[in-house]
């Protein structure tokens, strides 16, 4: 039988069944990641809205030392606003462009 070590000061002791510390995750996380899933999926003017409260709460999560967890989620929703806006633009510049055919085939 083996002794456990000898306690250190200022440390507690090792106990190999203690459950694993978590961080809560941060209060926007899981909005900004259902925004960005929404706005690839349904309605795409909420792209702009993840984009921007993703880079927000991405910033926060990461200048808060650890206080804050849920970084993949918000990065998952930002990633997403990203290319859904970036559909909206390509979508519009389209119309753009069809418009101008169409004007200038009647002209």
């Amino acid at each position: 039988m083996t002794q456990p070590p000898p306690e250190q000061p200022g440390y507690q002791p090792y106990t190999p069944y203690s459950p694993p510390l978590q961080t809560p995750d941060h209060p926007q996380a899981v909005t900004v990641m259902v925004l960005g899933i929404l706005s690839l999926v349904t309605c795409q003017l909420l792209g702009p809205f993840a984009w921007v409260m993703g880079s927000r709460t991405l910033k926060e999560i990461d200048g808060s030392a650890g206080r804050w967890g849920g970084r993949s989620q918000a990065q998952v929703g930002y990633i997403l606003g990203i290319v859904s806006t970036c559909l909206v633009g390509l979508a519009v510049a389209g119309f753009i462009i069809f418009l101008a055919i169409v004007i200038a085939a009647a002209a």
